[in-house]
């Protein structure tokens, strides 16, 4: 499937392309267009928009994309709900603090859009990042059994 965003992407414009391609779609494409875009590209590419303003996929209620994403598609493993408080808590400025981890993950994607300004590139960089705070966060919730 075809998957579309915002360009520029920051902690939920990673996070929702790693949650998509490790437990939705592992064969999913992801284009980045500036906001304005988003629609048009949808409608002439069958894509589906995430993490955008009024699409289906984007922030609800006070979730992040992420979250919205898990709900959608009724994930439940306890390590991946671990891992969608810390992307919230990173995504959401206001909510930055309510987790000790989010700090780190938020410093992080915001170091790797410096290094790494090609949407694409900086993808397939962090993605490593989320496999490894996925696993922390399985352990973390494994222990808490």
């Amino acid at each position: 499937m075809l998957w579309v965003t915002r360009s520029h992407v920051h902690v939920d414009r990673v996070a929702c392309p790693w949650l998509i391609k490790r437990f939705i779609d592992s064969e999913a494409q992801f284009l980045f267009v500036p906001k304005s875009q988003i629609n048009e590209v949808a409608e002439k590419t069958g894509a589906i928009p995430f993490d955008a303003p009024g699409v289906e996929l984007g922030h609800h209620e006070g979730n992040c994309s992420f979250e919205t994403i898990i709900k959608k598609y009724e994930l439940s493993e306890p390590g991946l709900l671990r891992l969608a408080k810390i992307v919230h808590a990173a995504d959401i400025a206001a909510d930055l603090q309510t987790d000790e981890i989010a700090p780190g993950l938020e410093a992080i994607a915001s170091g790797f859009s410096l290094i790494l300004p090609d949407d694409q590139a900086n993808l397939e960089k962090q993605f490593v990042v989320y496999d490894a705070l996925y696993a922390w966060c399985r352990l973390q919730t494994a222990h808490a059994r």
